[in-house]
């Protein structure tokens, strides 16, 4: 899994992890359906935002949803998971823009990529990826030539890049090919008016997931002596910060212009998430209050009271096996999950909870007068 907008799941709350959770595992199971198993690796937390966007504008949000079988990172269980239009548009997407990341890393000649035979049977991969991402979007009315025009230009514009030039000159490609595709977006959901102010959302999440990108490898490729935006250009923290900030806002605004059926999700990883996200690459805090008071477990505002043992426990032969496919997928260290045995619910040890630094900002209203970012959530309230 990768991606910048990596939500809280105590943030979310259940109703939003839940919709969350059936996006992911229906861009999982889209990239398997289309292209194979081993599609199923470049599942990521961006690409789903686009399977979110087509859903939240979609009429009947929601009634694009099947039941999928047990899985592994679900504990074995079904799941009501999305599908459709925006899932498969979200698997093309994730597979082109995955395949020039994988070009990227060969460019550099990262760890193994130095290698002459690893290097050439990844850039044979990166192709099949781009020929079915092709297919799909083609199938979507979606022309993936966008995205890949964009790959092409990204290292002729790094080539040239230098002292003094401007960042946003870099992050450009990235930014048009975002844009294509938040924009079809609309056109999926039969919404055509919605495709501007989404095609400039897209272009600032772009130019915000590049220059993060930028700003947390910095010190990796400067050890390494690979190249850096930020490096190249010469720009200092001091203006990323204010380049992503800027972006930021301009999404907020830009989503105010969009027909949403049902965009709380979307509203709440968009608008709620990025400036995490933002704060997480700079390494500042992710609240800025502090603790609020106590409040007695299952009153508003305290913790939920603990949840009674769970009596519907597994064998022995069925809990190993469960053991055994958490195991393989790294969910035993890496996610949350049921114990194989007695289903109580489990995190794992590098479980990627962003909840550092902000007290007991889980548990509480996560509105923008919480986190000192007043006016940001236009009295949406707290179920936003």
């Amino acid at each position: 899994m990768f991606g910048m907008v990596r939500p809280c799941r105590h943030r979310l709350g259940e109703k939003l992890t839940a919709q969350w959770t059936a996006h992911l595992c229906g861009l999982c199971l889209a990239l398997r359906g289309d292209h194979g198993q081993f599609a199923r690796i470049v599942t990521n937390y961006d690409g789903l935002l686009i399977s979110v966007l087509t859903e939240a504008q979609s009429v009947g949000a929601g009634a694009g949803r099947r039941t999928a079988g047990p899985c592994p990172l679900r504990g074995m269980r079904t799941a009501s998971v999305a599908h459709g239009e925006g899932a498969r548009l979200a698997a093309a997407v994730s597979l082109v823009l995955a395949s020039a990341k994988v070009r990227d890393h060969v460019a550099d000649g990262d760890g193994m990529l130095a290698r002459r035979p690893v290097a050439l049977a990844a850039r044979r991969v990166a192709a099949r990826w781009d020929q079915a991402g092709a297919r799909t979007g083609s199938d979507l009315g979606f022309d993936t030539a966008v995205l890949l025009d964009a790959v092409d230009r990204q290292a002729g514009v790094e080539a040239l890049a230098g002292p003094g030039t401007p960042l946003l000159a870099v992050t450009e490609p990235t930014e048009t090919a975002t844009a294509a595709a938040f924009a079809h977006t609309a056109v999926l959901a039969g919404r055509p008016g919605n495709a501007v102010p989404l095609a400039e959302a897209g272009r600032l999440f772009g130019r915000l997931a590049h220059l993060l990108d930028a700003v947390e490898d910095r010190e990796a490729d400067a050890a390494s002596g690979a190249w850096n935006p930020l490096t190249a250009t010469g720009t200092p923290l001091e203006e990323a910060r204010r380049l992503a900030d800027d972006a930021v806002h301009g999404i907020r605004l830009a989503l105010r212009e969009v027909e949403f059926t049902d965009g709380g999700l979307a509203h709440r990883l968009l608008v709620h998430e990025l400036p995490n996200s933002v704060r997480r690459a700079f390494g500042t805090v992710s609240c800025a209050h502090g603790a609020g008071p106590y409040a007695p477990p299952g009153t508003p505002g305290g913790p939920l009271p603990p949840e009674p043992p769970r009596r519907d426990r597994r064998g022995l032969l069925a809990g190993c096996a469960v053991w055994l496919g958490l195991a393989c997928t790294c969910q035993l260290c890496c996610g949350t999950y049921e114990d194989p045995w007695t289903r109580e619910p489990k995190q794992g040890p590098c479980a990627n909870c962003d909840c550092s630094g902000c007290g007991d900002c889980c548990n509480c209203c996560e509105c923008c007068n919480c986190c000192g970012e007043d006016g940001c959530c236009d009295g949406c309230g707290c179920d936003c």
